[in-house]
């Protein structure tokens, strides 16, 4: 097939290109939000073609990806086709509702010309969608290439635009972890994140935008990952760091309570309970590992991409043939 979709997130785009299609990547010359083309710090395959607008309304396109609510019209604009009309349409919700939660519509609600793939369960009931066709299909990553040492006495962290998202992310949480070892914290936007929370440059080292088989290898040598988001979908990085074998100190909420075994690292949702633990992975390397080692096997074997694409192309099928 030929499936058109923008390139919002780097980490599940990477995961979906992999698979057996060919997919146009809307790039301007300006690479802004609608136009940004292929990744630069993830490994994409060349099925992932990059695409001018102006060439979109003579080209053959199967299915259109719509992530954010603003790319329909904008997609019928460039496509001269409209999505879930004149050619199938799938809306994947990578996030978590904001606002009044329990009672948030989804701006996608009561449609009949779409369906929307949520990739979490939980994010599926959360969201109020009408009637609008809902289906999960589970995140999928691309095996990192990194091998777990947990050699540093350190304790990794990826989170993007830390500063600016705050509590979301658990930012304010940090400094409690920074008491009991250096953390290392890599993302979009994370400069100059130790003067914003008021720590000494040996107990918080940013790294930013670093690419992405880089950043896993760093990862690696780390002795422990926190995930302290309060409210995200579920970050890819944990799964990522989980494949790559690392123990898991995280927060009880939202995709995190399936996505952690317990025998995998601490779920709880009392701070003092994920200190002792990220405490207890610093002071007994042993103990690290193997719950590093089972974190690595709950993620290969639920989050593996081979499942993912499967999963894909079973409801692409679907959609398209359906359609027709």
């Amino acid at each position: 097939m030929n499936i058109l979709l923008w390139h919002v997130h780097g980490s599940w785009t990477t995961s979906f290109v992999h698979g057996g299609h060919r997919y146009l990547i809307p790039t301007t010359p300006d690479r802004g939000p609608y136009g940004l083309g292929r990744a630069r710090t993830y490994p994409w395959p060349e099925s992932a073609v990059e695409v001018a607008p102006e060439d979109l309304p003579g080209a053959d396109v199967d299915l259109v990806i719509l992530q954010r609510p603003e790319e329909i019209d904008r997609a019928e604009q460039w496509l001269r086709r409209r999505p879930g009309r004149d050619v199938p349409a799938i809306y994947v919700e990578h996030n978590t509702p904001k606002g009044d939660v329990p009672n948030t519509r989804h701006p996608m609600a009561d449609r009949d010309d779409l369906l929307i793939a949520h990739v979490t369960g939980f994010n599926q009931i959360f969201w109020d969608t009408g009637g609008t066709r809902t289906t999960v299909v589970d995140h999928g990553i691309v095996a990192p290439g990194a091998s777990y040492t947990g050699e540093l006495d350190r304790l990794a962290v990826v989170i993007n635009e830390p500063v600016r998202r705050g509590r979301v992310t658990g930012t304010d949480l940090l400094p409690r972890f920074a008491e009991i070892a250096p953390l290392d914290v890599f993302g979009m936007g994370v400069a100059g994140l130790a003067d914003h929370l008021g720590l000494p440059a040996d107990r918080l080292i940013s790294h930013d935008d670093v690419p992405q088989d880089r950043m896993h290898a760093e990862l690696a040598r780390r002795r422990a990952y926190l995930h302290l988001c309060r409210w995200t979908s579920l970050g890819l990085s944990l799964i990522e760091a989980m494949a790559i074998g690392m123990p898991v100190v995280a927060l009880a909420t939202t995709e995190a309570v399936m996505a952690v075994p317990p025998e995998a690292g601490a779920l709880a949702t009392r701070t003092d309970t994920l200190l002792d633990a990220a405490r207890r992975f610093i002071d007994e390397p042993a103990t690290a590992r193997q719950a590093g080692a089972a974190a690595r096997t709950a993620a290969r074997d639920r989050y593996g991409l081979d499942r993912f694409l499967a999963d894909w192309d079973r409801l692409l099928e679907e959609e398209v043939c359906g359609s027709r």
